[in-house]
């Protein structure tokens, strides 16, 4: 009887440990400024970028879950933007790609522009090890999509979460994935400039010139799933 009362005092002070340590996770949170932007049960806090009519974003389990798309189906396709604007802040979040799949995180996106990536620099979401085509580094996960490529990366594979952190102050940026820096630039060096002027991003006069802007979650018809999304202003 004695043993039975020990063995319920120790799973009940486990049990007590974990809620208090889960506490205090979100009071230094708020303490250290962190809000989230996620709520895990509405999209409040979301919208369609330039409000369009979609139905390819839902809440499931506690994500923000990005619907694949489907032959026969009505599919209004898009991306999701925050309601409110950033211009220097660090952004953590999980996400999770399927197989094949292709998404992205995009920042300072003005809706100025016909689309989030004609201003938005992109934080790549790939399933590298399967997505169709030869892809080149700066296409890979954790990149600044067709400019830097991802260097010294640990990419969780299909169905598992990865981390992903991006730093926003000035001029500098940081993308961190699964706890490590992987790409590092400065907005308007000449190596920006040089950059910019042998990509795509070329004939888009609007692209990393916006100061403050919104984070845009990229629809790119494939399936994706987002959650613990925290953001900070520095």
């Amino acid at each position: 009887m004695t043993r039975i009362l020990i063995l319920g005092f120790l799973i009940l002070s486990a049990c007590q440990t974990k809620t208090d340590s889960t506490n205090q996770s979100s009071e230094t949170q708020n303490t250290e400024g962190w809000h989230s932007l996620f709520d895990g049960q509405t999209m409040n806090g979301w919208r369609p970028f330039k409000n369009a009519d979609i139905n390819s974003w839902e809440v499931v389990d506690g994500t923000l879950h990005c619907k694949p798309f489907q032959e026969g189906a009505e599919n209004k396709r898009g991306d999701l933007i925050s309601e409110g604007q950033y211009e220097n802040f660090e952004l953590k979040l999980e996400w999770k790609i399927s197989s094949q799949g292709n998404s992205g995180i995009m920042f300072r996106v003005s809706e100025e522009y016909d689309q989030p990536y004609a201003t938005g620099p992109e934080y790549q979401v790939l399933d590298d090890a399967n997505y169709p085509g030869e892809v080149k580094a700066e296409n890979q996960s954790g990149s600044n999509y067709d400019l830097h490529a991802a260097t010294g990366k640990t990419l969780k594979p299909v169905g598992e979460w990865n981390e992903a952190r991006i730093l926003v102050k000035g001029d500098h940026v940081e993308h961190w994935l699964n706890g490590t820096k992987v790409v590092e630039y400065e907005f308007n060096s000449e190596d920006w400039k040089q950059r910019v002027a042998n990509s795509k991003w070329k004939d888009f006069p609007g692209y990393g010139t916006v100061r403050k802007g919104h984070i845009d979650l990229q629809d790119h018809g494939n399936e994706v799933w987002y959650r613990n999304i925290m953001i900070r202003e520095l």
